[in-house]
């Protein structure tokens, strides 16, 4: 070592003990970046008298030593960390007299780990029976439950166990009771798949328990949770952990309890109090409910407080907090209320509140603002409104962060107080209602201000063009000014530190000036996009450090702009590009991982150099007037393209058979081109296809199913081809369990559809309270903090309506069938496809009855099965789909009466035409001779409802017949006078018949006599 002096006695070098005979017994050299070889480490193991070892955290970059088998009085012996690699040695087990074995390495810092194996754990460890502490954390043992514990079990003098991140798995065996004296057990960072034994409850001398990301599951013994002496449990991050909190009935030991992330459910108990020396309490992201108990406020040793992310509701009780309390975390629940009432004063060493995401109301109070430790407040989405109350005492304020943005605040202007934060780096603003003007003296105060957000407000000064005053902030690195009514660009000449510029959604207009590609050499964020820029002011030279550049829609024409060599992200995207691409774009794109000039006016080829942009994600080339062939190379080349949008072009060709065997694209659309031939087989190697769309080219082939193992396919858009062929796989195959959205309209599809096959979609069947929402193509790792996505799109017909989805979601689903020459029946599993929005059958030669089962499509928007053969009556069920907006039955074989009631009534003869047995309304044809359907429309209280348009028809008949018949029949009279009227009538019509009846009157008279 370089401070020891050989001249002196070694006994008084540092590190070194000695005992009274001069015999070196202590050995400390931890943290000295001690490297070398192995052979520096010959001289080390000549000292026998050696008791104590300490090489910990050096730079020993080789494989582990033999020899430590000489220092056989070693009682201590830390190694952690010293920069050993490889298996450990048996020698170690030789060591009989160790008390403490410290061989723990973090396995982040090195790609060489400790591991053991040959020796494994049992045969290192049951010779050396003296142990008390044993760290090996990082160290690969790699066994299962009944070894690793059972092979502890000898240790029965064990008072400290870490083991994290072994490679272990569970479970945690009974064997480890014999260990009594154990007092801490640390055995996160393994795969124990296990549930948490009980018997950890009755080792008397544990003081701390740390299972976190362990995978385990089951129901959290709540007695462990009661034991006198214990200080600290962890079990951070094990999803399927189960458990609540028991009522505390001693002050007990525990200091950190920390349960975040886990299915804790229940509410907090009131006795939480009696945990008189907790100082950390984590229980966010659980599933804790009902309303935080006041008894919190008694815990006067509380520095940290998270319980955010839970279901907690009510308001924020009146808490009286120590003054210990450093962090307050309350976000991501249902609480409500004011915090005017919280006790913010006796909270002088709190340095962290955090708020956001609640439902929190009324004024913000001073006396919040005015705590003299406090540093960061966030305070964003939630509802506060007005103004701060009262005049704070900021003067000597500690607050570097103050985050309000996504509230009801309210000016004019912005309030006074914000400004004299002079120590501010950090204000979020953006999204409230503040206006007015800014006065540039009150903004200059604030010398330190490294973040702005103002964004979407209403201020003057950003309206007026006072731009200035941003020139005063040269410390400034991120302003975002979006949606502020721009309309000039705001000088920010003097920020030579600006490391990202939001000017998006303004009304900026004319050229983008040449000085803001060297505004900043450290600039990696620009996005102008959403404003009226026409141009780019020459010369210009972009900022070689320029990771982000967004200049979507806008009014930029011309050439493309000269890329920035480094970009990872280019969204030139809805503009008035009308050139070509470049010929050496690979010079451009190599560092890039998202590339659009959709929307443009691009023309010529696909250039064959773009083969060579090997980082590329994202490509989007969509609508514009491209024309070729695809390269083969392009798609044959880059393993790491995610999507490929084509869409809208000129393109020709067949699609090249060359997609790779680790082919990673997500998203594949070349719809609208004139593409030909059939679908690349090769195509079956991107097993993480989710959306392919070839509408609308001349692609002629059969169904699909050679990519029936591509699993993740949720987007099937083959529309306006030529297809043909029966719908369906062999039934031993099951594709695309994920669909949910499936266009195969205006091809030449025929025979019938399958009900086994449409039943394994099983994405439609679900509902949307089960569905997820956050479908997320290709969230890319470079860009993960920036926001930045793509977002896919697809187009949905709706009856003469092309619906585009910018952004698909798992709860809408489509089914589009049009226009092709399927028969038979629509199957009835169709039915059971709950989450369905559009069904289009329409334009087949479909036949049979539509199926009741239909009824059960709750979510379904639009149902079109014109054009048909459907016979038999509407059914009665479909008056459930209560979100029916477009129904079209015409032109079938439809009869009997219309539903009636609900969304029926809203919909017209449109809907009808062309079915000549249909009546009712809306149709003029009334249903005069309809049978009644009795089942179907049923009186709740008496059983079959009466059709009384039906009864009063039988009623008149016989009533009729009853005022004639019965007076013939008894009343003489009657009958004389009747017949008497009826010849009369007779001879008026029939005037000729006059004669020849009086002259026969004799015969007619002897007729009448015998009728009568």
């Amino acid at each position: 070592m370089r401070n020891w002096n050989q001249s002196t006695d070694c006994c008084s070098w540092g590190g070194i003990t000695c005992d009274q005979s001069g015999r070196v017994i202590i050995l400390d050299l931890s943290n000295q970046l001690i490297s070398g070889t192995i052979d520096n480490l010959s001289s080390l193991f000549n000292l026998q008298h050696l008791r104590q070892l300490n090489l910990a955290y050096n730079t020993l970059s080789f494989s582990f030593p033999c020899g430590f088998d000489k220092l056989s009085n070693l009682s201590y012996l830390n190694l952690s960390n010293a920069g050993f690699t490889g298996q450990v040695p048996a020698e170690i087990s030789r060591l009989t007299n160790l008390i403490t074995l410290d061989l723990s390495i973090n396995s982040l810092l090195t790609l060489r780990p400790l591991k053991l194996e040959k020796p494994n754990l049992k045969m290192l460890v049951e010779n050396l029976t003296r142990l008390r502490s044993l760290h090996l954390d990082g160290v690969k043992i790699s066994a299962r439950g009944n070894e690793w514990c059972k092979g502890l079990s000898s240790l029965t003098n064990l008072e400290e166990l870490s083991m994290s991140n072994c490679n272990l798995s569970g479970p945690i065996e009974d064997s480890l009771q014999k260990l009594k004296n154990l007092s801490i057990i640390h055995l996160d960072r393994n795969n124990l798949s296990a549930v948490v034994p009980a018997f950890l409850a009755h080792l008397p001398n544990l003081t701390s328990l740390r299972l976190s990301s362990c995978g385990l599951h089951g129901q959290f013994p709540r007695e462990i949770l009661q034991v006198r002496m214990l200080q600290s449990i962890d079990v951070l991050d094990n999803e399927k952990l189960q458990g609540s909190l028991p009522e505390f009935h001693h002050n007990g030991s525990l200091r950190n309890l920390v349960l975040s992330g886990t299915k804790f459910s229940g509410s907090l108990p009131q006795s939480i109090d009696k945990l008189v020396n907790l100082t950390r309490l984590d229980l966010s992201s659980c599933n804790f409910s009902g309303a935080i108990p006041s008894s919190v406020s008694n815990l006067q040793q509380l520095v940290y407080l998270d319980l955010s992310f839970n279901n907690f509701t009510g308001k924020i009780p009146c808490f009286d907090l120590s003054k210990n309390l450093a962090h307050v975390d309350l976000s991501y629940n249902k609480l409500s209320g004011k915090i005017e009432s919280f006790k913010w004063e006796g909270l002088p060493n709190l340095t962290h509140i955090d708020l956001r995401y609640n439902s929190l109301n009324g004024n913000i109070p001073s006396s919040l603002l005015s705590l003299p430790s406090l540093k960061k407040i966030w305070l964003s989405n939630n509802q506060f409104d007005g103004e701060v109350t009262g005049v704070p005492k900021v003067i000597e304020s500690l607050l570097d962060t103050l985050d309000l943005s996504y509230n009801q605040l309210q000016g004019p202007p912005i309030p006074a107080y914000v400004f004299q934060l002079s120590r501010l780096s950090v204000l979020v603003l953006s999204s409230n209602n503040f206006n007015g003007t800014i006065r540039p003296r009150d903004i200059r105060k604030l010398v330190n201000l490294m973040y702005l957000d103002l964004s979407h407000n209403d201020l003057s000064v950003i309206a007026t063009g006072s731009y200035s005053v941003l020139s005063s902030f040269p410390e400034i690195t991120t302003l975002k000014l979006v949606s502020c009514k721009l309309n000039v660009f705001p000088d920010l000449k003097n920020q030579s530190r600006l490391t990202y510029l939001d000017l998006s959604q303004n009304q900026i207009s004319g050229e983008v000036p040449n000085w803001i590609w060297s505004v900043s050499d450290d600039l990696l964020h620009l996005n102008l996009s959403f404003n009226q820029l026409e141009g780019l002011q020459k010369p210009y030279q972009i900022v070689p450090s320029l990771s982000v550049l967004d200049l979507h829609f806008n009014r930029l024409s011309g050439h493309i702009p000269t890329l920035p060599p480094s970009a990872s992200y280019l969204d030139f995207s809805s503009n008035n590009f009308a050139s070509s691409l470049p010929s050496n774009i690979d010079d451009y794109l190599f560092y890039t991982i998202f590339f659009s000039v959709s929307s443009n006016g691009l023309t010529g080829f696909i250039p064959k150099s773009i083969c060579d942009a090997v980082y590329l994600q994202v490509l989007d080339l969509s609508k514009n007037s491209l024309r070729g062939a695809i390269p083969k190379c392009f798609i044959g080349k880059m393993d790491s393209l995610g999507v490929v949008n084509l869409r809208g072009n000129h393109l020709s060709g067949e699609i090249p058979d060359a997609f790779p065997s680790k082919c990673s694209i997500e998203t594949l659309d070349v719809s609208g081109n004139e593409l030909k031939g059939k679908i690349p087989k090769s195509l079956a190697n991107c097993n993480r296809l989710e959306v392919l769309n070839l509408s609308n080219n001349h692609i002629n082939d059969t169904y699909p199913c050679h990519l029936k193992n591509i699993t993740s396919l949720r987007i099937l858009v083959l529309r306006s081809n030529k297809f043909h062929g029966e719908i369906g796989c062999p039934a031993d195959r099951r594709p695309w369990p994920k669909l949910q959205i499936l266009d195969l309209a205006y091809n030449s599809f025929n025979g019938k559809l399958p009900d086994k096959f449409l039943a394994r979609w099983k994405a439609m069947g679900v509902d949307d309270d089960e569905a997820q929402l956050n479908v997320e193509h290709l969230q890319f790792e470079v860009l993960r903090f920036t926001g930045i996505y793509y977002l896919d799109s697809i187009t949905v017909s709706n009856k003469d309506l092309q619906m585009e989805l910018v952004k698909i979601l798992t709860i809408f689903t489509s089914i589009d069938l049009a226009c092709n020459n399927l028969e038979g029946p629509i199957p009835d599993v169709i039915g059971k496809f709950k989450a369905l929005h559009v069904l289009n059958l329409s334009h087949n030669a479909l036949s049979g009855k539509i199926p009741p089962s239909l009824g059960n499509l709750q979510q379904l928007e639009s149902l079109d099965l014109s054009s048909n053969n459907l016979s038999g009556r509407i059914p009665q069920q479909l008056l459930q789909l209560t979100f029916l907006a477009v129904l079209n039955l015409s032109h079938n074989q439809l009869e009997g009466r219309i539903p009636d009631g609900k969304q029926f009534a809203t919909f017209t003869n449109d809907s009808y035409e062309g079915n000549r047995g249909l009546c009712g309304n809306p149709l003029t044809q009334q249903c005069k001779d309809a049978i009644p359907n009795y089942g179907q429309d049923s009186n709740p209280r008496t059983g079959n409802h009466i059709d009384w348009n039906f009864i009063s028809v039988e009623i008149g008949v016989f009533f009729g017949l009853g005022v004639v018949i019965l007076p013939l029949t008894f009343w003489k009279g009657w009958r004389i006078w009747y017949f008497k009227c009826i010849d009369r009538l007779l001879f008026k019509f029939f005037p000729k018949q006059d004669h020849r009846n009086r002259n026969h009157r004799t015969i007619a008279q002897w007729i009448q006599g015998r009728r009568l």
